[in-house]
């Protein structure tokens, strides 16, 4: 989907996009402001200020991208931020139909069979960390999906996954459905998606599991992680890739997790060396917070630190052996 110039790196002018399109609703006069901090389950946080992209309709509520810097404007966070009534009337149909293909030819889309099954909301971020050269990360896909997704048993309960992307959105989103793979991409995109990456730009725990999905990318899967040695998921980490190099960081989260109220972070797994010069999170964290009359959640990227970009090697990332898919 090509998407208008102007709209790289300016969170201002996804406004125009329209709620046709992103469902986006202003909740200021700019649709970006400064805001005071909620209350953060550290005190290193207190002094920060936020600044919000603009907000998109969920639930009973809204989701919005959000930065925040300290007094000095050094970069501390980006995340998305829930209100507490956007966990409340979440979509239940299986698809919101943006990413369909009609596999049996018979001219009718079956939004159970043929559409991916998530409802996303697309999240600029903040003007004034995404116009940062050396920012890498320029806008976040929040994906809701009522019913879970593959593999069955693990990741088949309600549950958001929440993208950060370096890749253009136009990139994006040119990749559709279509018959290859357990996500259903479009048999090229599918192939360029599984390109190996260097070996220096993917931490060794993350493997390639066929899980191309449209409108995303390749997502590769942290073998170790808890979900896939009897516990429950909960929340795990993963990485994106599409034509041999990483295109999104990526938290995903259970509803009931959220719901249960966290103030966590964890540490990320960081990959040996990037491809870009930027800064890049150390750590994810997830919040419940609330101050007076006022409930929200957040999920963010925290502990940038500079990293300049390297070379790629050429050993690349493998496949996950066949009984952890």
């Amino acid at each position: 989907m090509e998407m208008p110039a102007m709209f790289k790196g300016n969170s201002l002018t996804c406004l125009a996009l329209g709620a046709r399109n992103l469902g986006l609703v202003v909740v200021a006069a700019s649709g970006i402001g400064f805001f005071p901090a909620a209350v953060p389950a550290d005190a290193q946080q207190r002094s920060n200020s936020r600044a919000l992209g603009a907000a998109s309709l969920l639930g009973n509520g809204t989701v919005a991208s959000y930065a925040e810097f300290d007094t000095s404007r050094t970069l501390k966070a980006i995340g998305v931020v829930f209100s507490a009534s956007a966990l409340d009337n979440l979509p239940t149909a299986p698809s919101d139909g943006h990413r369909c293909f009609d596999s049996n030819n018979d001219g009718v889309i079956d939004l159970a069979t043929e559409c991916s099954g998530w409802h996303e909301r697309v999240l600029p971020l903040p003007s004034e960390a995404s116009r940062r050269t050396d920012m890498p990360f320029k806008w976040a896909l929040l994906n809701w999906n009522p019913h879970g997704h593959i593999p069955a048993g693990i990741y088949d309960v309600p549950h958001f996954d929440v993208h950060f992307y370096i890749e253009p959105i136009e990139n994006v989103f040119a990749i559709q459905r279509g018959p290859c793979g357990v996500e259903f991409a479009r048999c090229d995109q599918f192939a360029r998606a599984k390109l190996p990456l260097p070996k220096n730009y993917m931490h060794a725990d993350f493997k390639d599991v066929d899980a191309v999905a449209p409108a995303m990318g390749n997502h590769l899967v942290d073998q170790t992680a808890h979900e896939f040695h009897g516990v429950p998921f909960n929340h795990t980490w993963i990485y994106g890739a599409y034509d041999g190099r990483v295109t999104f960081y990526e938290e995903m989260l259970t509803l009931a997790y959220l719901k249960s109220h966290p103030k966590n972070c964890f540490p990320i797994k960081t990959t040996p060396a990037v491809a870009l010069t930027g800064y890049y999170p150390t750590k994810s964290c997830i919040r419940y917070v609330k101050k007076n009359d006022k409930e929200e959640y957040t999920v963010s990227l925290e502990d940038f630190q500079l990293r300049q970009g390297s070379p790629p090697e050429a050993e690349a990332v493998t496949k996950l052996p066949t009984q952890i898919q």
